[in-house]
């Protein structure tokens, strides 16, 4: 599995369509996956999984927000939600032919919280179907938001998800590494503990720690002492620093702030700049409406990701569907 600053042909996203994730607060929804089709169609390619009903009022949305219509294609690719990260394939890349190919592992709304899920499920399949790339079929529960590779055989992720009861009981943590590495083409498997405050997913790895390079991870840190995040992302940074690499040395850890706490309708929401994207020539990066804070986020990014225009992304509504930028998007390499 390539790292995701490696050359991209497209990202593709899944339309939203489902009321419930985000209660009461849908309607600004798809404007805003437009606004992201726009950005993202000014560096590459947008695939999209839609079914077919919704293409009109989507495209117009789309054109609307001022994409490069000659970069986004629509598929009918009917789905449950707009995951994609989680349900989409996740792409590999023979290193000696160059041949790219899917991996596809099962999905059950993150230990069956979020029934139906057969419309997902059906995502990696219709696309290999459709590109005419390989498919790698594997029966394990595993969401692409639970890991994070640097490209040069390491994988970060995290034993409160992927060892979680929820999602492959009988499995032991020896098969679950092992599986990771025959599908993904990993040496190293790089334990982390809990997610933040407000994730669903169990503790996704891309709300809490993410490569930017091959021996460099950036991790979300919080810095008030009554914050209940900050017992968490002290010992998760704890974890990192004693981390290392195949050959023996220290990780570079850059710490990333943590956005102030806020809430919807009594809930706090997961909201991190850890859930950034990394496309060809720029990194989208979610804000939150706090002018300090996204500023300082995005300068610690700009740092890590040199020659890459860093774009803030308004994602407060968003992440009211307890996601934002990188859990609705799945990179497909070049």
């Amino acid at each position: 599995m390539p790292a995701e600053w490696e050359p991209q042909v497209a990202v593709w996203l899944s339309w939203p369509h489902n009321l419930k994730t985000w209660p009461g607060h849908f309607r600004p929804i798809p404007a805003k996956f437009a606004e992201i089709v726009a950005t993202i169609s000014r560096f590459e390619e947008v695939r999209i999984n839609i079914a077919q009903p919704l293409q009109k009022r989507a495209w117009s949305l789309i054109n609307k927000a001022k994409a490069d219509l000659s970069k986004v294609t629509l598929y009918d690719h009917p789905t449950n939600d707009a995951w994609c990260r989680d349900h989409g394939p996740i792409f590999v890349k023979n290193d000696r032919t160059g041949e790219v190919a899917i991996t596809d592992w099962e999905h059950n709304a993150w230990g069956g919280k979020y029934p139906p899920f057969d419309l997902d499920n059906t995502i990696p399949p219709k696309i290999a179907e459709k590109l005419g790339l390989r498919r790698f079929e594997k029966r394990m529960v595993m969401e692409g938001g639970s890991i994070d590779v640097n490209g040069a055989g390491s994988l970060l992720t995290t034993e409160a998800c992927l060892l979680n009861k929820n999602r492959n009981p009988s499995m032991t943590k020896a098969e679950i590494e092992q599986a990771l590495r025959d599908y993904l083409g990993v040496s190293q498997i790089l334990w982390l503990g809990d997610g933040i405050i407000g994730d669903d997913t169990d503790g996704h790895i891309d709300d809490l720690s993410r490569f930017y390079a091959t021996d460099g991870i950036l991790t979300v840190v919080e810095s008030n002492k009554r914050d209940k995040n900050y017992p968490i992302l002290l010992e998760n940074l704890e974890r990192l620093h004693a981390l290392r690499t195949p050959a023996g040395k220290k990780f570079k850890i850059v710490g990333l702030p943590m956005p102030k706490p806020a809430f919807c309708e009594g809930q706090q929401l997961p909201m991190s700049y850890a859930n950034f994207l990394v496309i060809n020539g720029a990194v989208l990066m979610p804000a939150f409406r706090q002018p300090k804070r996204d500023a300082e986020a995005a300068a610690v990014l700009a740092g890590c990701f040199p020659g890459r225009k860093i774009i803030p992304i308004d994602c407060l509504e968003l992440v009211w569907g307890l996601g934002t930028l990188h859990c609705i998007s799945q990179q497909q390499p070049a």
